[in-house]
């Protein structure tokens, strides 16, 4: 999803990501829809009760997206997969805090080497952005918080349910459709409308497929994401995203020929080892 949001981005020349955000969520909204009308899944009835008990975990979530969003702008995606490694290290400290799940010294030694590779990597970043740096740190913390906060909200919203349960597409319904007049107000304030309503790409058949295609992407991976941290916990979450760093990041310098130098190459594989290294602590 970085990847195509990145292509999406970079390379039809888009400066409107909230926008994106919105048409990538009303996609989803508009598939589960139909899929319920067509009697395909079965979706649990929306009431206020309901919407009021899922609210608070939507706006960290559209803050979350929109941040990633404004993030890509500004910096490659080797450097956004090490900085997310900051998000491994606030969702093991909040585990320890909010739920008093305390770490092994491993997985301590792993983030502290996660801290190294993040100050390294921007120190030598040859295409530093500080405004770049500042939106993908804001994600950090809000993805953090997302995950942390998400699966109380998810036994909170069950008891406002006739049948007592939610399942993952009710889920995913509720975060995508609660989203869109939110983002209809970014829009507006950030006066988005304005550069889509004269933008050339708006009118390449491609911009719009590839667009689509992270709608349905995007969908997928909202569905799996509530599966999985309503089978399992906050830090097995972020566990299991560090993972998929190694990929993401040797295709991200591939594809985007992003210019670097051996000190940051090396800051960069350094975390991605670090990665390694924590989900091999967590799974001992």
């Amino acid at each position: 999803m970085i990847m195509l949001n990145k292509i999406v981005l970079s390379s039809f020349n888009f400066n409107a990501g909230i926008s994106l955000m919105f048409y990538q969520n009303l996609i989803s909204t508009l598939v589960v829809v139909l899929l319920s009308l067509s009697g395909r899944i079965s979706v649990e009835k929306l009431n206020w009760r309901l919407v009021r008990a899922w609210l608070p975990v939507n706006v960290i979530f559209i803050g979350m997206l929109v941040s990633g969003m404004y993030s890509l702008k500004y910096i490659n995606i080797a450097m956004v997969t090490i900085l997310k490694n900051v998000t491994n290290i606030l969702t093991a400290i909040g585990e320890l805090y909010l739920y008093r799940k305390r770490q092994s010294s491993k997985v301590w030694t792993a983030m502290f080497l996660m801290i190294i590779s993040a100050v390294s990597g921007g120190i030598t970043d040859l295409s530093f952005d500080a405004v770049g740096y500042g939106w993908q740190i804001s994600n950090c913390v809000l993805t953090a918080t997302y995950s942390l906060t998400l699966r109380w909200v998810m036994d909170e919203a069950k008891k406002s349910t006739k049948s007592g349960s939610l399942n993952e597409v009710s889920m995913v319904l509720l975060n995508n459709l609660l989203s869109l007049p939110f983002a209809i107000i970014l829009i507006l304030i950030f006066r988005e409308w304005d550069y889509v309503i004269h933008a050339n790409v708006v009118k390449l058949p491609l911009f719009w497929v590839a667009a689509t295609a992270s709608g349905f992407l995007g969908l997928s991976i909202s569905f799996t994401s509530m599966w999985f941290l309503h089978q399992t916990g906050p830090t097995t979450y972020s566990l299991v995203g560090s993972l998929n760093k190694i990929p993401i990041s040797i295709a991200g310098i591939l594809v985007f020929k992003v210019p670097l130098s051996v000190s940051n190459l090396f800051s960069i594989f350094f975390g991605l080892f670090a990665g390694v290294f924590f989900a091999k602590a967590k799974m001992s």
